[in-house]
């Protein structure tokens, strides 16, 4: 079965649903992992005023370091062996799904666990899904964990 498990974060409640469930699973099967995070390449935005990318890029660094430092807490306290990283989308031609994809294909991954949003509509068309994109390109297999759904 699965034995290295990749789990990437991004700080959102669907990503922690996510990494949860990635936790629960390498714990169950014995599995190692490795959490992602991608530095997004900060785009230019209009109508905000000035602002400085290399700062916002700056931040997402610092999120970064974060989020994987909380992960390997929590995978500590679980007992499941594992491992963190931060990657810059802009070494993968500024894109998060190549990133992704190359650093399960680097690791060796055999399961890759992403949160997606769930998004319907135009606000699918607007925003994308990176776990969407991310099916269609995926060398392993992935397991996606949804949302959390009003009762």
């Amino acid at each position: 079965m699965y034995k290295k498990i990749l789990a990437a974060v991004d700080g959102s409640e669907t990503s922690k649903r996510a990494f949860a469930e990635a936790v629960g699973l390498a714990k169950t099967l014995g599995a190692e992992m490795h959490v992602i995070y991608v530095v997004d390449s900060p785009g230019m935005l209009y109508g905000v005023g000035f602002y400085d990318p290399g700062e916002l890029k700056k931040a997402f660094v610092e999120e970064g370091a974060l989020l994987t430092r909380a992960a390997l807490e929590t995978l500590a306290a679980a007992g499941v062996p594992g491992d963190s990283t931060i990657v810059d989308a802009h070494t993968a031609d500024g894109d998060v799904v190549t990133a992704i994809a190359q650093e399960t294909r680097r690791w060796g991954a055999d399961l890759v666990v992403l949160g997606t949003h769930g998004r319907r509509g135009m606000q699918r068309a607007l925003l994308g899904s990176v776990a969407e994109e991310f099916m269609r390109v995926a060398p392993v297999p992935v397991l996606l964990v949804r949302h959390a759904v009003d009762a």
